[in-house]
């Protein structure tokens, strides 16, 4: 009989790994490894930008490990939980996981699927990672081997969790998911003391931490944040444990120090990208951490009456150069980009125009032929304001978030080139 590489962990050898405090691999074919990871990022380092025209990435350990400390900084020195679901916020979870556990100011990482919290120590995460949601027995199982913190939320929690301390030989790290009125996850706050008591007297369950959600609505995110710390100081008066409260997450480190409490929880900015408003509050200095890249397919001169693209939204009313480039909608890059993102070439930026199709976009160059066939295009980045995330999310109206997490998990992933051509 053949075992699943899951269940191969409860082989004597690799039981015998986790309690000395190693991690054993989970790689799986599908998924990068810490070597490949490790290589996609080092790739390109000596300015040596890729020779195809398909698109890439191009991750900035700099950037993250500067947008972290500013966070550190707004928040007078709280250790820092970095989340990185959905992928990194789509810079790519094997390349952004072992770039945060180098920077000092990150206490942990936090992620909200199960394989994402395999993939990180796959790919060589040795801080403490964060669970936020809901694990079957058995994955539950190997996540505790591999020193992974899970977020216990039900009645029977403490039961399941504690068969599994006894089991394993081994404590049980947790965050107690505290729902405070985001009514999504968590045990409710107003029959939560009981559930608090029966998880502090069961043996092997190590309480680090408790934490919450905001709605962002602003008002009822003051009230959610007031019934947070009147069950953490019910808890504390009748000696229940609660580890470090956590609540804060992109918005509340901008606009609620109130909530940043004794740890904060941000995803967003560390990426390098405001939350709505964000840029005009300026607390809070970052770079994004990305660039989205392509070189061009085509440059053409159109004739007046010549059309763009499906739906002929653009018709040269003179002669007009325009450049393909291929990066579409598949690829994460909005459809909305034609109502007045632009693009840069070179040292100057292009209007998208016609429309975003599955696989292309294209710009209106100009009366001159300043752009070239082969000329790196860079679609998102730090290198011009009319890039930034931020700007493309104001000029199409989608959210932020939707703009750096839609980017396709299937983009390859490079290090960073400093030479822009």
């Amino acid at each position: 009989m053949s075992l699943s590489r899951r269940s191969f962990l409860g082989s004597t050898a690799a039981g015998a790994a986790a309690l000395a405090g190693g991690f054993v691999s989970l790689a799986r074919p599908a998924q990068a490894s810490a070597e490949t990871g490790q290589a996609a990022l080092q790739s390109h380092r000596n300015g040596n930008l890729p020779k195809g025209y398909d698109p890439w990435i191009e991750v900035n350990p700099r950037h993250l490990q500067a947008n972290v400390e500013d966070v550190a900084r707004v928040t007078d020195g709280r250790p820092v939980m970095a989340t990185v679901k959905n992928n990194a916020y789509g810079l790519g979870l094997e390349e952004v996981g072992p770039i945060l556990d180098r920077v000092p100011e990150v206490e942990g990482l936090a992620v909200v699927k199960v394989d994402e919290a395999f993939r990180l120590r796959d790919a060589g995460v040795r801080k403490p990672i964060l669970l936020m949601t809901r694990a079957t027995m058995a994955e539950a199982r190997d996540l505790i081997r591999l020193n992974v913190r899970l977020a216990p939320y039900s009645d029977g929690d403490g039961s399941d969790l504690e068969r599994l301390s006894r089991e394993l030989h081994r404590p049980v790290r947790v965050h107690l998911y505290l729902d405070t009125g985001m009514s999504r996850l968590g045990m409710p706050y107003h029959r939560a003391l009981p559930w608090i008591e029966d998880m502090a007297n069961r043996s092997g369950i190590q309480v680090e931490g408790s934490f919450m959600g905001f709605t962002e609505d602003t008002e009822y995110d003051r009230e959610q944040l007031a019934r947070f710390i009147a069950l953490g100081e019910e808890a504390q008066e009748r000696g229940l444990p609660l580890g470090r409260l956590h609540a804060a997450s992109s918005r509340h480190v901008t606009f609620m120090p109130e909530s940043h409490l004794e740890m904060v929880r941000p995803g967003l900015v560390i990426f390098g990208a405001h939350v709505s408003g964000g840029r005009e509050a300026g607390t809070i200095e970052l770079t994004p951490a990305l660039r989205l890249r392509a070189r061009v397919l085509r440059v053409e001169r159109l004739r007046p009456g010549d059309s763009v693209s499906y739906g002929r939204n653009y018709i040269a009313e003179d002669e007009v150069y325009v450049a393909t480039i291929p990066v579409g909608h598949s690829d994460g890059y909005p459809r909305q980009a034609v109502e007045g993102v632009r693009i840069l070439v070179g040292d100057r930026t292009y209007p998208v125009i016609g429309a975003v199709s599955a696989s292309h976009c294209i710009i209106e160059v100009g009366s001159e032929k300043t752009v070239e066939q082969g000329d790196v295009a860079t679609l998102m980045g730090p290198d011009h304001p009319h890039i930034h995330p931020s700007e493309i999310s104001d000029i199409t109206g989608r959210s932020v978030y939707d703009v750096l997490m839609h980017l396709s998990p299937d983009l390859p992933k490079r290090g960073w080139v400093e030479d822009a051509q």
